[in-house]
């Protein structure tokens, strides 16, 4: 989305004098928050809007011109991604193929391509788009902190053919060469895991308490009670114990890239 909202804000506090710490304070919001609004990570919400226009004396304004987001993504994930470029730490489960923020731009239009009803060529560019820049949470060196566990299939089913396997599976390799995820691989041989049932995503936050988000077909649910976040963070650990160390899961990774290159 533009960021001129969140520009303008800046622009405000700092006429005012105020740090963003300050202006927190007054609003009654934290620090961080402002500085996600600021840098046009998040929309603040209607509340949290009116607020700042008190704290600033800028009348209705804020309040009154939330922008509005221009992203393509399915309803069900709206919440999450929003969750999702927030996290200091995210913890990813993928049962059947790389997981959003991983992805190559082909793998995505591989992967889009097989919805129903069809997707015209524009909502699939729109949503290969959104994709991507999804991904660039990962332009960051350390944060936030990545690890990813993966079902030994998200590897084999040769989605979008052997070039694009090759080139997604490579991009992981580099993404993790490189330390900016861990990987694990839960082998076939392994058999039954806690995990089975669907993908799952774990994320923790600087200034509110840790969500999962789950997915099936054509449904996704964020889960922020207590207790069901700690039985899902329980159960991913359990298989993150069965699943293989890094070493060896990216070696899995490198042969499999280099099985499918050579593939005609």
């Amino acid at each position: 989305m533009s960021n001129k909202y969140g520009d303008w804000l800046k622009a405000q506090r700092e006429a005012a004098g105020l740090t963003q710490q300050e202006l927190a304070d007054i609003a009654i919001m934290t620090r961080t928050h402002i500085a996600h609004i600021e840098a046009g990570r998040r929309v603040p919400s209607q509340q949290d809007a009116r607020r700042l226009d008190k704290a600033l004396n800028t009348g209705n304004v804020l309040s009154s011109f939330l922008p509005d987001e221009d992203v393509a993504v399915a309803d069900y994930f709206a919440a999450a991604r929003q969750l999702e470029q927030q996290a200091t730490m995210i913890r990813e489960f993928a049962l059947s193929f790389v997981p959003g923020i991983f992805q190559t731009e082909s793998y995505a239009r591989a992967l889009l391509r097989v919805g129903f009803p069809e997707l015209s060529k524009e909502e699939c560019d729109r949503l290969v788009v959104t994709r991507l820049e999804r991904a660039k949470i990962l332009d960051h060196p350390a944060s936030p902190v990545v690890w990813a566990v993966l079902d030994e299939a998200v590897l084999r089913r040769p989605i979008g053919g052997s070039e694009v396997m090759a080139a997604q599976i490579t991009h992981m390799v580099r993404l993790a060469e490189s330390d900016r995820i861990r990987v694990h691989v839960l082998p076939f041989n392994l058999g039954v895991h806690p995990l089975m049932q669907s993908m799952l995503t774990l994320m923790w936050f600087e200034d509110q308490p840790p969500v999962a988000y789950s997915e099936g077909l054509q449904i996704g649910k964020v889960h922020d009670t207590p207790a069901v976040v700690d039985r899902l963070q329980s159960a991913y650990y359990r298989a993150l114990g069965d699943a293989l160390p890094v070493r060896e899961s990216l070696a899995i990774l490198r042969a499999t890239a280099k099985d499918f290159g050579h593939h005609d």
